[in-house]
């Protein structure tokens, strides 16, 4: 799509970029450019580490014999909890 395009496409192209925003406003356009690249990549890094803690969490091993299980009742649960 892009194959044919030459220099002096680019030059043309970062031209009628200068004109539209202005000389003076060029810089805090780069500048919100590169803090919204930024938060992109730290937000991707805290997806990332979340997928890695989810897939640990559900990797952990689990208790098949019932007389092992700490979990309670379903009907103590709800006799306990001073909210229902």
């Amino acid at each position: 799509m892009f194959g044919n395009l030459t220099g002096w496409h680019l030059l043309v192209v970062l031209a009628v970029i200068l004109l539209l925003f202005g000389a003076a406003k060029l810089p805090a356009l780069a500048k919100s450019m590169g803090q919204s690249a930024r938060v992109f990549k730290s937000e991707m890094k805290e997806m990332k580490r979340d997928d890695e803690i989810a897939a640990q969490s559900s990797e952990a091993p689990r208790p098949t014999d019932a007389g092992t299980s700490p979990t309670v009742a379903p009907e103590q649960r709800r006799s306990n909890d001073p909210t229902v």
